[in-house]
């Protein structure tokens, strides 16, 4: 497996030179400060290469390319959009990249309720209450029917929560929740909130499915003809949100999308910990089955609560067995090479650490500290290397 690193580029606390020395030899990255929907220059795209290898790294996996919300949605004339979209992969293409990460959640990305809350031992990690964000739904934001979404006990504990408040904590809340949000997008209060989400009113699964299906069917054959890959990543946390459906929380979602556009370039970026906050899921399970078509994984883990609430936990002390699930990687690695692939090894990155020791001086990207990702690559690291010295042909 290839160890990879993500990097925000020139919005990034932490520099290449500190990256080099944690030994990951691939960054993930992207064209941060384009706007949705623009085309990514190849220029700029060649220019940040450079940066990338001048540094002693490779540049072979993109997160993100944005999906444009009007894709989404299916709103207006989207030839355009489509059209952009094609000549990113194809300047991506022509400067080596191989496989693109991309997600179909609406409005929002990734959601937690807390940026820090506290662990065992020292330091913080990246939390999901689900009382919090009935709080926030039901009583902040207003919308309608939300109560609706949630079981009563929830709606108790979200009812006691926004009692006690105070300003600064529901601030602070709807701050936490808005750090999910794309850089490109404006950060919203539960008023503004209510308003961005008025053009998604009606977007129900099926239709975000048949949306999603378009995508795929305007993109997939360019990819096919250019030799990339892409990867959608699942959705986090793997529940509705905010009366907004989520379609890839699942096995079936998952074989859904591969099955839409039946192609190699049609892949699942493997992201333990969104999948591992679902319940139901079994992750290595999950990756057994879909082997042939993950071309990127991101390796974290989760602790859940009964109620629908997760935090990030240290990598191997989470619900999901990750040897079992590197092992699954690992299996399919053999399998690729016996077929001859050159593409064998499957990039990965130790996603979301804890933030430890000095991490939360640094001021990062929530979820994205120096220190809290050297953990775990380091011991996803030794996880590998001890399961290639037990299983000698999968070297």
């Amino acid at each position: 497996m290839i160890e990879g690193w993500r990097w925000y580029g020139g919005f990034d606390r932490i520099s290449l030179s500190e990256i080099a020395q944690t030994g990951a030899t691939s960054i993930v990255t992207a064209l941060h400060e384009i706007p949705y929907g623009q085309v990514w220059p190849r220029n700029t795209i060649a220019d940040t290469r450079a940066q990338i290898n001048a540094a002693g790294f490779d540049w072979t996996v993109v997160e993100s390319l944005p999906v444009h919300e009007a894709i989404k949605r299916a709103e207006g004339d989207l030839s355009e959009l489509f059209a952009n979209y094609r000549q990113s992969m194809a300047n991506l293409a022509a400067e080596g990249i191989r496989v693109i990460c991309y997600n179909f959640m609406p409005l929002l990305d990734w959601t937690r309720t807390d940026l820090a809350a506290p662990v065992p031992r020292g330091g913080t990690c990246l939390r999901f209450s689900l009382p919090k964000m009935a709080a926030f739904d039901v009583f902040m934001v207003e919308r309608d029917g939300a109560e609706k979404d949630y079981s009563e006990a929830v709606l108790a504990a979200a009812r006691c929560w926004f009692d006690k408040s105070t300003p600064a904590l529901r601030e602070g809340l709807t701050a936490a929740i808005m750090a999910g949000l794309p850089g490109a997008y404006d950060r919203y209060d539960a008023d503004g909130l209510r308003q961005a989400l008025i053009p998604y009113a009606g977007l129900d699964r099926t239709t975000l499915r048949q949306n999603h299906k378009r995508f795929l069917e305007e993109v997939i054959p360019t990819a096919e003809e250019l030799g990339l890959k892409l990867a959608v990543h699942p959705d986090d946390p793997p529940r509705d949100l905010l009366g907004l459906p989520r379609i890839v929380t699942c096995a079936e979602d998952i074989d859904w999308i591969l099955s839409a556009v039946d192609s190699p370039a049609n892949g699942l970026t493997l992201c333990a910990g969104s999948l591992g906050a679902n319940p139901d899921n079994d992750v290595p399970a999950i990756a057994e089955r879909f082997a042939g078509r993950i071309h990127f994984a991101h390796l974290r883990n989760v602790a859940k609560d009964p109620d629908g609430s997760f935090e990030e936990a240290a990598h191997l002390t989470g619900d999901t067995d990750m040897p079992a699930l590197v092992s699954a990687f690992l299996r399919e690695e053999q399998r690729r090479r016996a077929e001859g692939r050159r593409d064998a090894e499957i990039v990965f990155r130790p996603d979301h650490g804890h933030e430890l020791l000095d991490d939360a001086a640094r001021g990062t990207h929530p979820g994205y500290p120096l220190i809290g990702r050297l953990r775990g690559l380091a011991e996803l690291r030794g996880v590998i290397a001890g399961l290639n010295a037990s299983m000698p042909n999968i070297a």
